[in-house]
């Protein structure tokens, strides 16, 4: 693993992005140099340890369903074209109803052993703080990367970065939880019909709980730290601001779950989900929050069945950079001013794990082509991909330009008018034929 290994690309970044550009690259042949940080003495404010593919927030793909959700289309196409990262999750799948979760340290040591036994990758654990001037070069540092790599980012785009945070949920040991008071169910009695934990609230004890949240200590700004919040991971604080009721409409709705001990919903519900395979840890959906640490045990504690809650990691917040995409990339990922270097992952202003190891996905897969002397044509719009990489790469409002999940909304609309039940279907159905296509070409 020595810094003088002949390779053919080099990849900065050993995120989900980085894992999954590498293996496309390396199952094409090609030789890569896979640099991270992350065990060379270096860490990041979110990342515990130093594997590749590290989750460091829910451990959720989110919805597996190809036929009527967009992210669940993204997976069946990534599992189309053998996608790392999807192989690895549904081997390290954990109970989620309808949705993809995985054991987060068993996915992680599943991706970081791949990439180390691939004869084709060289795995250096290193900080690289400047962008490499010649060779072909992607760049999958992710929300986290370092100052003097993001500084020179800057310099090679001439535009200053843009910012949010993202907040990390709580993680609840199983045996603290008091199941007198709190009990299995998914909402509808989708999936398993168990496979969250609920725990119940009255009126009066969800109107403590907001008062709370308002009043708690949380964590100080600095001055560059006044940049606007992702919806997708809003601290659960900064939802609290918005209204009384916020909460209770959004990740605290009790609708479609029959609490056993009243056969009624819930006036406001806290939900966990399973963290891992044996079943020991559990995440406080929708929980992300920049609360103190002694603030979220005091206050998570008067969540009924969590008055003994065991923390085995409590909510944080991190800084996450993102490129103004659809000005700087073009449609296959490359710098417009430095095509050697192309850029993956929630850097380019992806958002999501699938999504992020789905940029990764078509990253390496389009310099593969490029080192082959061919060129790859980028997935059809009509696709989850093609959806997803065209609004990145000049679909979005530059000025306007945030973090976006796959959805609908990103692909091209269904001609003629449809029954609203039928349309997601019709999505789905019209991305497998257009993908089909794709591949055949």
């Amino acid at each position: 693993m020595g810094a003088d290994v002949t390779h053919d690309i080099h990849i900065i970044g050993g995120g989900l992005a980085g894992s999954e550009a590498a293996w496309q690259l390396a199952q094409a042949g090609y030789k890569v140099r896979l640099s991270e940080m992350r065990g060379s003495g270096e860490m990041t404010p979110a990342h515990q340890s130093d594997r590749l593919a590290e989750l460091v927030c829910s451990n959720s793909f989110r919805s597996d369903d190809a036929d009527s959700n967009a992210v669940g289309l993204l997976h069946q196409e990534m599992r189309a074209l053998g996608s790392l990262i999807l192989t690895q999750g549904d081997v390290h799948k954990v109970p989620a109803g309808s949705a993809l979760a995985v054991d987060r340290d068993g996915f992680a040591d599943g991706v970081t052993a791949a990439l180390e036994q691939h004869p084709n990758i060289t795995i250096v654990r290193e900080r690289v703080d400047t962008l490499p001037a010649e060779g072909r070069t992607i760049v999958a540092t992710g929300p986290l990367t370092a100052p003097m790599l993001a500084e020179s980012i800057g310099r090679a785009t001439g535009k200053d970065s843009l910012a949010f945070f993202d907040a990390i949920a709580p993680i609840v040991h199983r045996e603290s939880i008091d199941m007198e008071t709190a009990w299995f169910q998914s909402r509808w009695n989708k999936g398993s019909g168990k496979d969250y934990i609920n725990c119940p609230m009255s009126k009066e004890q969800y109107l403590e709980f907001h008062a709370g949240l308002m009043a708690g200590e949380k964590t100080e700004f600095r001055e560059w730290e006044n940049v606007p919040y992702f919806e997708g991971c809003m601290p659960i604080e900064v939802m609290a601001e918005r209204g009384v009721d916020t909460l209770r409409y959004g990740p605290m709705k009790g609708v479609g779950l029959d609490d056993p001990r009243t056969g009624r919903w819930p006036y406001a519900v806290v939900q966990l989900r399973q963290d891992n395979a044996s079943g020991t840890l559990w995440n406080m959906v929708g929980f992300q929050t920049k609360l103190k640490y002694a603030e979220q045990v005091r206050l998570f504690r008067t969540i009924p069945g969590l008055e003994h809650a065991e923390f085995a990691r409590l909510g944080g917040l991190h800084r996450n950079t993102f490129l103004r995409s659809p000005e700087l990339l073009d449609a296959t990922l490359r710098l417009k001013n430095a095509p050697n270097i192309r850029f993956a992952g929630q850097i380019t202003g992806c958002e999501g794990y699938v999504e992020s190891a789905a940029i990764g996905m078509l990253a390496g897969r389009f310099a593969a082509a490029e080192i082959a002397g061919t060129e790859l044509q980028p997935p059809p719009r009509e696709t989850a991909l093609g959806a997803l990489l065209s609004h990145i790469t000049g679909e979005a409002e530059i000025e306007t330009y945030q973090p976006m999940n796959v959805n609908f909304g990103l692909f091209p609309p269904i001609e003629g008018r449809t029954k609203k039940a039928d349309r997601k279907r019709m999505y789905t159905d019209r991305a497998r034929a257009a993908l089909k296509d794709w591949l055949a070409a």
